[in-house]
């Protein structure tokens, strides 16, 4: 039998204390299955099912493949897998990385939409850039419920920030409330799902399947064209608008909003010029020792070259070592990105905000 209902929690940095606080003051009959994705490194381990069944009532695991879905547990997403949720079980996919993480939240997000549509509740903490803005879009469109903790409080506050300002969120919670809503939600009957065809939360999930057979039978590429090529694969990037949300996906799967493809840029960026800056001093260097061999023969002609060669890479050396060491090529912080284009759009936000305390 399904659960009552679905809880789905993304996060990122700030995101273990932020859980940690939330399941602490979990009733330990919930009705609902709880899942967490939170943004872990590929080749490390994860403690975090361990760290959430000693702060709380609820029993917390790391999810295992073809798991079947039970109320009352957590569903921890594993190192290096997409967790997607179906209707009585879930799989674990190390399908295409979303802005450059796997886990990611979005395509745990997306898959719970498809799978349980109303009956979920969706919930984005604290993180850096906007992973969950997307999922939590696909989980309204199913008619869910859509949480964000109060970025004023986030440690991190891009992602929560994310969300409010793409999403029709319906509460904007400070954690010390968060846990004694979701113990309410959870207690509400369950709402009767409507049947909902050709939606596009289906292909972005058979990508987090690498179910590139279905997405090629179906005629059509993920968007609009973009002159961007993707950081991951170099494939072609294509343009998805989802409501105010700007997200790109190239055909193999690998998908990035504007902000997440922004910041791998520069982080690519990065990399070059410090790659270049290493050829340019290790060929200064080299054209010095071959200009003092040339001298030392008495071939002043080849000499003088050599040592010109030398000035010319150092020059170009120290210009690349300036902008790296300034702030240039450094990404527009996706918090002043958003705060100017919301200020302009969004003059009045009728959002509920509630408070667990008195602060």
């Amino acid at each position: 039998m399904p659960p009552r209902h679905l809880i789905v929690i993304g996060a990122s940095a700030g995101g273990v204390e932020a859980l940690t606080r939330i399941v602490r003051d979990l009733a330990g009959d919930i009705r609902a299955a709880i899942f967490i994705t939170l943004h872990f490194p590929p080749t490390g381990t994860s403690a975090l099912a361990r760290i959430l069944k000693r702060a709380g009532k609820v029993n917390a695991v790391h999810a295992v493949d073809a798991q079947p879905i039970e109320e009352g547990e957590i569903y921890v997403a594993p190192p290096d897998n997409h967790l997607l949720i179906f209707r009585d079980h879930v799989r674990l996919y190390r399908g295409p990385r979303e802005n450059g993480n796997r886990p990611a939240v979005d395509p745990m997000f997306r898959s719970a939409a498809l799978a349980f549509g109303p009956r979920v509740i969706g919930v984005v903490l604290s993180g850096n850039l906007d992973d969950g803005t997307s999922g939590l879009l696909a989980i309204k469109r199913r008619g869910g419920i859509a949480v964000a903790q109060d970025p004023a409080e986030a440690m991190f506050p891009s992602m929560p920030q994310s969300a409010i300002d793409h999403v029709a969120v319906d509460y904007v919670m400070k954690l010390d409330g968060l846990a004694a809503l979701l113990n309410d939600l959870a207690k509400r009957p369950p709402v009767e799902e409507a049947i909902v065809t050709n939606d596009e939360a289906q292909k972005e999930t058979e990508y987090s399947e690498i179910d590139l057979l279905r997405i090629e039978d179906a005629g059509d590429h993920p968007g609009v064209l973009a002159p961007f090529g993707c950081p991951d694969c170099g494939g072609t990037l294509w343009e998805l608008r989802e409501e105010k949300l700007v997200r790109f996906r190239c055909r193999v799967g690998h998908a990035w909003t504007s902000g997440g493809l922004l910041t791998r840029q520069s982080e690519t960026l990065d990399a070059a010029l410090w790659t270049a800056l290493r050829a340019l001093e290790e060929s200064a260097s080299l054209s010095r020792q071959l200009s003092e061999r040339a001298r030392s023969r008495g071939n002043t002609r080849l000499a003088q070259r050599l040592a010109d060669n030398a000035s010319l890479a150092a020059r170009r050396a120290e210009t690349i070592r300036e902008v790296l060491l300034s702030d240039r090529n450094s990404p527009v912080d996706a918090d002043e990105e958003t705060d100017s284009a919301n200020a302009a759009r969004h003059p009045s936000r009728h959002t509920e905000r509630i408070s667990g305390s008195d602060d």
